[in-house]
Formats: C-alpha cells, structure tokens, sequence
C-alpha cells in the first residue's frame, strides 16, 4: 500500500519556522517529481512549492518565495519543506503529493498520491 506521511505541522509563532517532512513508504518516488500543497479553511487547495525527482529544479508559489525551501533525499524516500519567516496567512494544512512522473504539476488535480495532511498555524 502506498502512503505518503506528513511530519512537523504545529502552532508557531509569526517569524517563526517549521520544518514538514513527508515519509513515502510502499514504493520509491525517486523518478518522480514532488509538490507541496496547502488548503486554508474555505479557501481551494494551492500549490505552495514542488521539486523535480533530481531534486535540481524547484517551484514556488510567490507567496512563498524566499522563506521556503523544498528539498528531498531519495535514500530516504522523503521529502521536506523547510518554511520560514512565517506569516499568519501561512496557516493552513499542508499536503504532500507525488506527480505520475519526473516532472512538478502545478495543479492539485495533476497528482497521484496524497498524504493527509499536517496543520500549521501561525499565530501574530
């Protein structure tokens, strides 16, 4: 059974940082390209960061750009988003996926797996 597991969520202050780590298990995800996404209440799910299956090209969300950073160690099948300099706006929670292939969708509707989700609130 694939799984994809989220790690890190919390209550931090505004400034502050956190660090999420998704776990994959069931299958190796090195050849393929991973998203980070968030889903505020009542607002639609949105792509906050991706990362291709070398780990040599990334994406940002503007919103993000310049306090996140996604990474990944295939070793170990994880991937990170190191996020800070937090804002209350970043409260939300964050979703990990896997695309179908090398490549970062940007659209939620473009990937395959999904972990389930990890909040983080960000509190001024």
């Amino acid at each position: 059974q694939v799984q994809l597991v989220e790690s890190g969520g919390g209550l931090v202050q505004a400034g502050g940082s956190l660090r999420l780590s998704c776990a994959a298990s069931g299958r190796t995800f090195s050849s393929n390209g991973m998203g980070w996404f968030r889903q505020a209440p009542g607002k639609e799910r949105e792509f906050v960061a991706g990362i291709s299956w070398t780990g040599g090209v990334t994406y940002y969300a503007d919103s993000v750009k310049g306090r996140f950073i996604i990474s990944r160690d295939n070793a170990k099948n994880t991937v990170y988003l190191q996020m800070n300099s937090l804002k209350p706006e970043d409260t939300a929670v964050y979703y990990c996926a896997a695309a179908p292939l090398s490549y970062v969708p940007l659209t939620p509707d473009r990937y395959d797996y999904w972990g389930q989700g990890t909040q983080v609130t960000v509190s001024s």
